[in-house]
């Protein structure tokens, strides 16, 4: 049965300031000092236990600072009451910076707003992302020791006060930089010298394995390690190798599999939940549709089915079978006048594939600013067994890249120019919008596009 949405704590009746009354106490000059209980006015009935699903039941936080950036949208008001991810992304924003509320200032807000439920991503490994340009994280490769002091120490404890204790804490560990070791080190044709580099030194494992060793010691934490996406990690070489270097995070530096609550699919990323009209094992003409240009080989064609089979080999090399998965749909709507309405002609299986598939990107790769993208499923806990929660894990509206170079501070990444064709598939292009800013900036255009191609529809 699907259960109660995960509740923002402003659409609750409680004594708590607004969104944009909160939004602006704290850019006027909230305290540092831990928050006290009282002068925030938290709900008695908050259960403080572990639970199995932190989702369910719970209010969720409602970034103050992306909700006033949507709101000020044409059409924003719709959707800036829902719950998105808190991104710490360097170590100045564990602390806060001009303008920028700090983790401690959310952690505050949530509060304020009776939220119990706040979801964070830690994003700042050492070399970071290292096969991607725009990625690129302000430790180098060898600073692992400024990760563990600087930035997770640090976040640690913040989360450890026991202020916050009545607030469920997920955290996402590290998008991205773990299946990078699978799919961009050698043999591997996408391979690069960053990715060999980083696996070789061990640097991910040993600063990931830290990060769920000390986010362990928080009762009211719970650690979801990122696990990508189908568009990377789904052909039939990648789930075992994926669910054995997972394991090796989770039992490096410390950590245990019993510090992993679960899994994270599709975060910032665009796959559709379900493909309502392709299946990965249809057949046309005698032709399996895997062996079309545009699943090339893939196991599957949607993320649901990739989300459930990496379940099981995770649980297969030792995870806790009650493990659940988180998937972000915060982008993968794929709505608007383009959107198929039945199955593609059977004249061929690419014709089939073509015209069926709702997912409209030229090739299951392309991550960045894409065209056409739709806002997905709104936040809802346990939509299907095995799955925790759908999730805005990647706020709308915030810029994945900058589609061109403009200046030292925005480095080049081809996969955010609009004109690229990806070497692994160069009939087509990245599928980027023009005139995108650097990442994690608010980004106009895309975000009213999200609204206008949203499915299900707003």
């Amino acid at each position: 049965m699907t259960l109660p949405l995960l509740v923002p704590a402003s659409a609750r009746p409680r004594r708590a300031l607004t969104v944009l009354a909160t939004l602006a106490l704290l850019l006027a000059g909230s305290p540092a000092s831990p928050a006290r209980a009282a002068d925030l006015d938290r709900a008695a009935d908050v259960d403080r236990a572990p639970v199995d699903n932190p989702y369910l039941g719970a209010t969720a936080y409602v970034n103050p600072e992306w909700s006033a950036r949507a709101r000020a949208e044409p059409g924003g008001a719709a959707v800036a009451d829902q719950p998105t991810g808190v991104w710490l992304d360097r170590i100045a924003a564990v602390a806060g910076t001009p303008g920028r509320m700090g983790l401690r200032a959310h952690l505050t807000s949530a509060l304020a707003q009776g939220a119990d439920l706040v979801q964070l991503i830690l994003y700042n490994l050492p070399g970071r992302d290292c096969n991607r340009r725009v990625g690129y994280g302000e430790l180098a490769i060898d600073e692992l020791d400024r990760y563990r002091t600087e930035f997770v120490d640090p976040i640690v404890a913040i989360l450890a006060d026991p202020s916050y204790a009545g607030l469920r804490i997920v955290t996402v560990v590290e998008p991205n930089s773990l299946p990078n070791l699978v799919t961009h080190t050698s043999p591997r044709p996408a391979a690069t010298a960053g990715c060999d580099r980083a696996k070789a030194g061990g640097v991910h494992l040993a600063g990931i394995g830290y990060a769920l060793a000390r986010l362990a010691t928080v009762p009211n934490v719970y650690a979801y390690l990122d696990a990508s996406h189908h568009g990377q990690l789904g052909w039939s070489d990648d789930g075992a190798a994926t669910a054995a270097l997972l394991h090796q995070a989770a039992t490096t530096a410390g950590s245990t599999p019993a510090a992993v609550h679960g899994f994270t699919v599709n975060v910032a990323n665009y796959s559709v939940l379900r493909e309502p009209y392709l299946d990965a094992d249809d057949v046309v003409h005698g032709q399996p549709v895997r062996e079309t240009p545009w699943i090339a080989g893939n196991a599957y064609v949607d993320e649901l089915p990739y989300a459930r089979q990496l379940r099981q080999h995770l649980v297969a090399v030792g995870f806790s079978t009650r493990i659940g998965m988180l998937v972000d749909t915060s982008r993968n709507g794929w709505g608007g006048p383009a959107r198929p309405t039945g199955p593609g002609p059977s004249t061929s299986a690419e014709e089939y594939v073509e015209a069926g598939r709702t997912d409209r990107r030229g090739y299951l790769g392309n991550w960045c600013n894409q065209v056409g993208a739709g806002l997905g499923e709104r936040p809802v806990a346990a939509p299907e067994a095995g799955i925790d929660a759908y999730a805005w894990i990647k706020p709308p509206g915030e810029s994945d890249g900058a589609s061109d170079v403009l200046g030292a501070n925005r480095p080049y990444e081809p996969m955010c120019d609009p004109t690229y064709r990806p070497h692994l598939f160069p009939t087509v292009t990245s599928g980027a919008m023009q005139n995108a800013p650097q990442v994690g900036e608010w980004f106009p255009p895309h975000f009213r596009q999200l609204l206008a191609n949203a499915w299900p529809p707003l």
